[in-house]
């Protein structure tokens, strides 16, 4: 999943992100309203949720829920704040935030919080992903295929091949894969869409399915579930 973080404190957003990414999240970090306005426009970037503090510069959480309600927005909201008044939960929910949760904050709330979101939404309700003869388990992130074969998954891999699995027999281009799998301010290599692909391609090869992903020279790269899983 792809969370998009909004928060101004750099301390606390540098945790938090911390904190998402070990759980295999792909983090854009927002350092205000605007910035993170800006990111919710990108056509390249499709969030899962958005964890927004409420005081923030430019444009505030709350300011941000309300434009993002307007819009017909409804992507789940987690709303970061030190205000723990009644009347202050309210406004934040009236404003459009899914939860609340009040700082300071444990990183085992925040988590259960964000999982608690997932069982709400029902477009996020799957813990699986299934294609082919491949199935993408997001509990244990592991890839296991139709003759039994289990192989964990690095945090890229799977969500390299999650993207892959979303789009079967898409042709899909380095820069869509970069944008989709990797955060926009990453500092990356030329070669790192190739070199994860190939890290990919040898967990799949342990899986039996070693031809499930097909270079299209001069173009990208596609997903071909349509072909057998060796029983070996």
């Amino acid at each position: 999943m792809r969370i998009l973080l909004v928060e101004d404190e750099p301390d606390l957003g540098a945790i938090i992100e911390r904190t998402l990414t070990r759980e295999k999240y792909i983090v854009d970090w927002a350092r205000d309203g605007e910035a993170a306005w800006d990111y919710l426009q990108s056509p390249w970037a499709q969030y899962t949720v958005l964890v927004v503090d409420w005081l923030l510069p430019k444009l505030s959480g709350l300011a941000l829920c309300q434009r993002l309600r307007e819009t017909n927005y409804t992507l789940p909201v987690l709303m970061l704040t030190a205000k723990d008044r009644v009347e202050d939960r309210v406004q934040g929910l009236d404003a459009g935030a899914d939860d609340y949760l009040v700082k300071p904050f444990s990183n085992a709330e925040l988590l259960a919080r964000l999982r608690a979101l997932q069982r709400r939404s029902p477009h996020l309700q799957s813990r699986r992903l299934t294609l082919g003869p491949l199935t993408l388990d997001y509990d244990s992130f592991t890839i296991r295929a139709d003759n039994g074969a289990t192989v964990t998954l690095t945090a890229k891999e799977f969500q390299l091949l999650e993207f892959l699995m979303q789009h079967p027999q898409q042709i899909l281009s380095r820069d869509q894969i970069l944008y989709h799998v990797w955060s926009m301010d990453a500092d990356l290599k030329s070669n790192v869409v190739s070199a994860q692909m190939r890290l990919l391609r040898r967990k799949l090869i342990a899986c039996g399915a070693e031809d499930l992903i097909e270079t299209v020279h001069g173009l990208g790269y596609r997903l071909a579930p349509g072909k057998a899983v060796n029983e070996s």
